[in-house]
């Protein structure tokens, strides 16, 4: 599942067409008991002077039980608050909150626009990704996540943020802020 236009990039790299389902933003496909929903992110697509040549995407997978949303690339904008309001509550929220600055405010968001963005798709459980994987950010490595945890502190969000190549099974663990020993 891919938002319109990655098809060619996919096929070009050998994956078979058959196994390649390009979805525009609002359409939907079923995969077993899932539906997963492509949804509306704001980001540029491309590098160079090649831009913009395919559609950037969240999405939302509806189980039988559960919702998750995850914000994908995304600036902070009022898309968001419409795909809550169409598709939450949401159990769980994917929300990018890493390599941000001031002038790039369409396309990544800060930390707090994270935790915003998860209030306004009406999300049960915050992990926050895209943050501390690779240097492209002014700010230090750990400065998404320490901002992240203040801001959902003071707004009451409850966040997990799992070690790196943890088992994820279970409830979710216990902020341990394990990340500052890292740096």
């Amino acid at each position: 599942m891919v938002p319109l236009g990655v098809g060619a990039h996919l096929e070009r790299w050998g994956v078979d067409l058959a196994r390649i389902d390009e979805l525009d933003w609002e359409e939907q496909v079923r995969i077993g008991g899932l539906r997963l929903i492509c949804s509306p992110a704001h980001h540029f697509s491309g590098r160079g002077l090649a831009n913009n040549g395919t559609l950037w995407s969240a999405w939302a997978v509806i189980g039988a039980e559960h919702r998750v949303f995850y914000s994908g690339d995304s600036g902070y904008f009022d898309g968001f608050a419409e795909t809550g309001a169409a598709l939450g509550p949401f159990d769980l929220t994917l929300v990018q909150i890493g390599a941000y600055s001031d002038h790039w405010q369409d396309i990544h968001m800060t930390p707090e626009e994270g935790v915003s963005t998860h209030l306004d798709v009406s999300g049960g459980l915050l992990v926050p990704v895209h943050w501390g994987t690779f240097v492209l950010g002014l700010h230090d490595w750990s400065e998404p996540v320490e901002r992240l945890c203040a801001d959902a502190d003071a707004r009451g969000v409850q966040i997990a943020v799992p070690r790196r190549g943890a088992d994820r099974g279970g409830p979710p663990p216990k902020l341990d802020h394990w990340w500052r020993a890292v740096v």
